[in-house]
């Protein structure tokens, strides 16, 4: 019950049956292990081992077709039309690249098309000019049949005619995965949230598929939403060698195995409607493509395409034949427009959340302030007292002379009516002004120290005082006027009577 992927060293009777009905042809009775190595017997033709490149995929929208070359099966999935109709090879000289050399039925093909456009013999009268003009209108349509002849069947019209209005040229992002990373992309048939809640069965079931190898694990990359209710899901192999070394298995190497037909049908069953490679183009692969225009584009207009490519270093031209090609890239475009809003979404939540916990900070960093200004205050005072019993029974130093004069210059700057203590005076006008019409805002709160509050009471005190001791005094004064007014009103008759 071997399981293996290419063919193992040894000789034997070709194994009959296998875990998974074989990877390719092997020559051996035997084996070990399931493999992803490179065989050491010469010859094989399985898959993981000396193998073809079946397929060439440039990612989600670079595939629907399971063609070996990228003329067709590359059109389709690029999912802008096809860059060419002619038949798929293996080759990268006459399949993969380039357009193989025109054969007699091609030519017949022309030949018969231009018949049909330009001079059609099916009537014989002047109708068949009238018929020459309703085959133009189908070759411009690109659908219907042509009738030019009684003796020659009738022209096929398709959207790959050259004679097909309905075309354009588009351009897609290049793949930049190698193909060491053996990413391979499986499209299902289901939606994403359906694909993410059975994320583990499926897991569970491509392992099954690959034979339940336990040498073998596969991951899940990533899961896209694409249109129609379809979902991209990007899965890799790992496999672990019985050293303890790991590696990923090629993407070409798993691709060209799920291709196989038993592999096809049970990935089929798992709702896999596509699956690709994703591998990036090599230059010389790309130099070939741009080359060689798709099938009825004209070489023209590729020209055009090529030389208006915005960045000809990760954007390709790819052609867009007929409105559905049309609607399934609006399709694609509004998906990626979706999940664009979404991200932005996501990004507004976050920056209105970060803004909040900033406003949270900023409180906490003034209270923070508040709390360090109070222990300042505190620590300053236990200071002081420890310096004065420190210092008690020395005598005054010059230093502490010097300073005591500073505080004194200091003290009375601060007590000089239009100095500090007028400012003072104002702000606390101004607070009772604010706390008597309610002006303050209930979450700002002011606060004073309780030293500087208790200053402000002695200050506010000695004013009392002293304005008490000026009104004393002008009482006293006024008193004495009075007293004055009196004595010199009495001395005025008796000097006139002296006089007299």
């Amino acid at each position: 019950m071997a399981f293996n992927f290419g063919a193992t060293a040894g000789a034997g009777a070709a194994n009959p049956t296998g875990a998974f009905g074989g990877f390719g042809t092997t020559t051996t009775t035997a084996a070990p292990a399931f493999s992803f190595s490179a065989p050491t017997n010469t010859g094989t033709s399985g898959l993981f081992g000396a193998t073809q490149n079946k397929g060439f995929g440039f990612g989600t929208s670079f595939g629907t077709g399971t063609g070996t070359g990228l003329g067709s099966g590359l059109g389709t999935g690029l999912g802008f039309g096809g860059f060419g109709t002619q038949q798929q090879q293996t080759t990268l000289g006459s399949g993969l690249f380039s357009q193989p050399a025109q054969t007699p039925a091609q030519s017949n093909q022309l030949i018969n098309t231009a018949s049909a456009l330009s001079a059609p013999t099916l009537l014989g009268d002047e109708r068949d000019a009238i018929l020459a003009k309703w085959n133009q209108l189908q070759a411009f349509w690109g659908t219907g049949k042509g009738y030019f002849n009684n003796n020659i069947a009738p022209v096929e019209f398709t959207q790959e005619n050259p004679f097909c209005r309905f075309k354009a040229v588009g351009y897609s992002l290049m793949p930049n995965n190698k193909d060491e990373d053996g990413f391979v992309v499986l499209v299902f048939n289901r939606k994403e949230t359906d694909i993410r809640s059975q994320q583990q069965q499926l897991v569970e079931s491509l392992h099954k598929i690959l034979g339940g190898n336990q040498t073998l694990t596969v991951n899940v990359e990533g899961v896209k939403t694409m249109p129609d209710d379809q979902t991209e899901v990007i899965i890799y192999v790992v496999e672990r060698s019985p050293n303890g070394t790991s590696r990923r298995v090629p993407a070409t190497t798993l691709y060209a195995h799920f291709e196989q037909a038993n592999i096809k049908s049970s990935l089929q069953q798992l709702g896999v409607t596509l699956s690709m490679a994703r591998t990036e183009l090599s230059p010389a692969q790309v130099k070939q493509l741009l080359q060689n225009p798709p099938a009825g584009v004209d070489p023209i207009i590729w020209e055009q395409a090529k030389v208006d490519n915005p960045d000809p270093d990760k954007l390709i031209p790819v052609p867009m034949v007929g409105f559905k090609e049309l609607l399934r890239r609006l399709k694609v475009q509004d998906q990626m427009t979706k999940q664009h809003q979404t991200r932005l979404d996501i990004i507004s939540e976050d920056i209105s959340e970060l803004q909040k916990n900033q406003t949270t900070t900023m409180a906490k960093i003034a209270q923070y302030k508040r709390k360090l200004m109070a222990l300042s205050h505190r620590t300053l005072q236990v200071l002081i007292k420890q310096e004065i019993q420190r210092k008690s029974g020395y005598a005054i130093q010059a230093d502490e002379e010097q300073l005591r004069v500073q505080l004194d210059t200091i003290q009375c700057e601060l007590n000089a009516p239009t100095q500090f203590k007028g400012r003072l005076n104002e702000l606390m006008s101004q607070i009772r002004m604010q706390n008597h019409f309610g002006a303050v805002r209930a979450e700002e709160r002011y606060y004073i120290d309780a030293d500087l509050l208790r200053e402000i009471k002695q200050h506010l005190k000695q004013q009392q005082e002293g304005l008490s001791h000026l009104i004393s005094i002008i009482k006293d004064d006024l008193e004495d006027i009075k007293l004055i007014e009196h004595g010199l009103n009495e001395s005025i008759p008796i000097r006139g009577g002296v006089f007299s």
